[in-house]
């Protein structure tokens, strides 16, 4: 069940750590903290993204109330839960980075699904590009 992780902190800074979270993780697709606050966040991101997919009114507001940003939610409904629309759930994903050098903490990077799939598809863009720069390369040295 999403919330029961007191993170150490009092009610209203754990509420405030986690909106902010939220909306930086959803501002720029991806961001590294602690395992147990990347649970959190992960949770509460998911949540969020499904009321992007409902666009209602009552959905945009419920999600301005939470989300701490006004370009963020604009964001949200306009840009990340449309990729979002054919899928159930698993908008995120966390890997493991190992303790962090401080204090041992296991640190971990949780990313929006969209991202990952966009930045594959660039990559192989990218890829396709140079080989058609190299054949026209070589027609022209032939």
């Amino acid at each position: 069940m999403p919330g029961t992780r007191k993170l150490g902190r009092p009610t209203a800074h754990r509420q405030a750590m986690l909106r902010g979270m939220v909306t930086y993780l959803l501002e720029n697709g991806s961001i590294e903290t602690t395992l147990t606050r990347a649970k959190e966040v992960r949770s509460l991101t998911e949540k969020m993204i499904t009321l992007g997919k409902k666009n209602t009114l009552a959905a945009k507001r419920a999600a301005m109330a939470f989300v701490t940003k006004e370009d963020v939610v604009k964001k949200l409904f306009d840009k990340i839960a449309p990729e979002y629309a054919d899928r159930n759930g698993g908008y995120t994903r966390m890997y493991k980075l190992g303790p962090r050098r401080g204090d041992g903490a296991e640190m971990a990077l949780i990313k929006l699904v969209a991202d990952e799939k966009a930045a594959k598809e660039e990559k192989k863009e990218s890829k396709s590009a140079a080989k058609k720069e190299a054949k026209v390369e070589e027609a022209k040295a032939e």
